[in-house]
């Protein structure tokens, strides 16, 4: 069965999450992942089901609202916010709800993170795939100092989790070796988060094939490894100047993707 090829409606951004389901559909996307984030749609779970209903675009996964700018989205509490995901999952029938990592200052939630992960996923058969981060630089740093914002670090694998998101540019951000990174979630890599970094110490999310980062080569692995989970296209649409190019930089990303995984 081919491998499913969603886009993440944080590739339309600043749009609202309607208008990723639209172009989904448009440019013959398998499904799209939900960014959760400040915009009251992508909160609204009777609202995206009726998208998906209406467009015809399945969901494929959720993505809880890790970010900075999302820590009060449904809840001030990040466990609430991360069983809301799950039952947003369940609702939308989706297979897979994306996590970052526990943030440092956030002790009592990351010592029960991998215990409530792991409960979730016992109680609803959802998988919950933890995704690779990067180092940013503190505030009033030296351009070249970089520091973990995660617990206990950017690579989930230290920890040991059933499900990993693989994410292409946050490996670039990072400076790690991707296919290696992917030889570390062995089996549990059951996600991929599709997009290009040329290895500056920020989160890129180009077009695959406009960096330096081994798309092409991890699709072709997944492929020879008979992979059985989902690539999602993130990628950053925001600096487009019109519709048109928007659609085009996102076409030519799906078109990247099936070349690859050999569609």
């Amino acid at each position: 069965m081919p491998v499913p090829i969603g886009m993440s409606t944080a590739s339309v951004w600043p749009l609202r999450a309607g208008a990723g389901f639209e172009l989904a559909q448009r440019l013959g996307y398998d499904g799209v992942e939900v960014m959760v984030w400040v915009d009251p749609l992508s909160q609204d779970v009777g609202a995206l089901r009726r998208l998906s209903r209406d467009t015809g675009v399945p969901v494929l996964s959720v993505h809880s609202p890790s970010l900075l700018i999302t820590q009060r989205v449904w809840s001030p509490d990040p466990a609430v916010r991360l069983r809301r995901s799950v039952e947003a999952a369940i609702e939308l029938d989706a297979r897979t709800v994306v996590v970052h990592p526990p943030f440092r200052w956030q002790r009592r939630y990351g010592d029960m993170f991998p215990d409530l992960v792991a409960g979730l996923e016992d109680e609803t058969g959802v998988e919950i795939a933890v995704e690779n981060m990067f180092k940013v630089r503190p505030p009033g740093g030296r351009r070249d100092a970089r520091v973990s914002a995660f617990r206990p670090s950017i690579d989930p694998t230290e920890v040991g989790y059933r499900h990993y998101t693989l994410d292409l540019s946050h490996s670039a951000a990072a400076g790690m070796d991707a296919m290696a990174l992917a030889e570390r979630m062995g089996s549990g890599l059951t996600h991929v988060h599709l997009a290009d970094g040329t290895g500056v110490p920020k989160d890129e999310h180009l077009v695959p094939g406009r960096g330096n980062q081994p798309c092409a080569e991890l699709l072709e692995k997944l492929v020879v490894a008979s992979f059985t989970g989902q690539v999602v296209l993130e990628v950053n649409t925001r600096r487009a100047v019109s519709a048109a190019d928007r659609a085009r930089d996102l076409a030519e990303a799906l078109l990247f993707a099936r070349f690859h995984l050999g569609q």
